[in-house]
């Protein structure tokens, strides 16, 4: 059972005022407001090149705008101590990065380790991930990809983060494995209160997981939803355009199956 309190009581937690970047003169997010509130799972969707990573670095500040401000709980994030700014946010991408010549345990304790902060239970931070506790001592490479993904993510939760951002995190893994993965950020972002903000080309998974919808193209929002309004086809031609492929699917399984 979700801990944490109805998003409607905690206000906004993630907001962006006019934010452009651009790469070579090219907009990759252009003149973007919007703001997420605090406890929500948010999706980020749309092809390649749309913005989607762009605008979800910008928030711990591995990218910066050239217009415009990012707030991280009123606090413009440019203007707070970067390591003080990135011990609140938890941070999984696709290719783990896992130090190899570190044990699991190692890992996964490195962010407290540099916060000075106490050190962490990693037997319960694995238990916390589906993991067992003597892959403690064990080293990355004798783990499978989707063990390795789920230490990542017990390493961005071990410093007691308050958000979770999430860049592509299961796309090179196989999809009984993402499912199961994509579930557990589910059950961690609702136990532990976080938000949650996740960048996918998959709009079925965008769907199943997130609270919210946003689709971007051209770095800009061209469609803003729940998973329900989604599927309802009232969002607009563009995001509509990218239901497509789940709809499809699922209707060729559906006359597959009949």
């Amino acid at each position: 059972m979700s801990t944490r309190p109805p998003v409607r009581d905690r206000g906004p937690a993630i907001v962006f005022e006019q934010v452009t970047k651009r790469y070579d003169g090219v907009s990759a997010v252009d003149a973007l407001s919007m703001s997420i509130d605090a406890g929500t799972f948010v999706a980020l969707v749309g092809t390649s090149g749309s913005g989607k990573s762009t605008l979800m670095r910008m928030i711990n500040r591995l990218d910066q705008p050239d217009q415009g401000c990012v707030r991280l709980d009123g606090c413009d994030v440019q203007q707070e101590d970067v390591i003080k700014l990135r011990r609140s946010i938890g941070y999984v991408f696709q290719n783990v990065g896992l130090f190899p010549h570190m044990t699991i345990a190692e890992n996964i304790a490195i962010p407290r380790r540099i916060a000075g902060a106490e050190p962490v239970d990693i037997g319960a931070a694995l238990e916390r991930v589906g993991l067992p506790a003597d892959f403690a001592g064990r080293l990355p490479a004798q783990l499978s990809g989707g063990q390795q993904q789920r230490v990542g993510i017990a390493r961005a939760l071990a410093g007691q983060a308050s958000y979770l951002l999430m860049d592509e995190p299961f796309g090179a893994l196989d999809p009984v494995t993402r499912d199961q993965l994509g579930h557990t950020c589910r059950r961690l972002h609702d136990e532990l209160g976080l938000t949650t903000i996740l960048v996918t080309h998959d709009m079925a998974e965008a769907l199943l997981l997130a609270d919210r919808v946003i689709v971007l193209a051209r770095g800009r929002i061209v469609g803003d939803a729940t998973p329900r309004e989604m599927l309802a086809g009232k969002v607009g031609t563009e995001a509509d355009a990218m239901m497509a492929v789940p709809r499809a699917q699922a209707a060729r399984l559906a006359e597959l199956g009949g």
